[in-house]
């Protein structure tokens, strides 16, 4: 079967898993990728891994333009994702409105499930986050830290701990069985990522990664893209 392959953002993973029955209709290809931390595929773009289209932050895709490992012209914005909090569904939710609340929260977990915080949009955040509230060194040993949201969030599903809490992409959290969005972090620790789509330089189905691109980020597909998480 024909195949078009794309590098993302774990942050993208639950929209093109709910678009890939369509674009096969369209095109008679099938969606194949990895998925991971935004640095992490950024880098394996750069070692030559192949890949017909990325999904990545618009800050990081304008920089692989300026590389030229991405066509500037086919790049085109997917949607904003914020970074959430998240707990097993099974445990009640948590409602963190001001600083002194986000630090009680973090504070009482005894396990936090978060990405890689030097690699991934969320977990780089995650770290800043806790500097921030001048706890890092606290709940550093508290810290359970995965390749990747999707794993992280997989992994919290999984914990017998009596209260963990994770922090990821909401788009990862929603897409994870077990799991549940608790709610957004304060004003002032907040963040919103626009996540952004491009082809390769040296894509080998360069119009189908268009076609790709044209229904991830497509007025048609404004409703998809808010259930899986995208702010718009």
């Amino acid at each position: 079967m024909d195949t078009v392959n794309m590098l993302s953002g774990g942050a993208a993973q639950g929209l093109v898993r709910g678009l890939a029955d369509t674009f096969k209709a369209q095109t008679g290809f099938a969606i194949d990728g990895e998925f991971g931390a935004v640095a992490t595929m950024a880098d394996k773009l750069r070692a030559g891994a192949p890949a017909d289209l990325v999904v990545l932050t618009q800050a990081l895709l304008a920089k692989l333009a300026e590389e030229r490992l991405v066509i500037p012209a086919s790049i085109a914005d997917v949607g904003r994702v914020e970074t959430a909090l998240a707990v097993r569904s099974r445990d009640p939710r948590v409602t963190v409105k001001t600083e002194a609340e986000l630090r009680d929260v973090l504070r009482a977990a005894d396990a936090i499930f978060v990405p890689d915080i030097k690699a991934s949009t969320a977990g780089r955040h995650v770290a800043k986050v806790l500097d921030q509230l001048g706890i890092g060194y606290e709940l550093a040993s508290r810290l359970r830290i995965f390749p990747d949201g999707a794993t992280a969030m997989r992994e919290l599903a999984a914990s017998s701990g009596q209260r963990p809490i994770g922090c990821t992409q909401a788009t990862e959290i929603i897409a994870t069985d077990g799991v549940a969005l608790s709610g957004p972090l304060p004003i002032g620790y907040e963040l919103v990522t626009m996540y952004t789509a491009g082809v390769t330089m040296h894509a080998a189905h360069p119009g189908e990664a268009r076609a790709l691109i044209a229904l991830l980020a497509g007025a048609d597909q404004r409703e998809l893209r808010r259930r899986v998480g995208f702010a718009g």
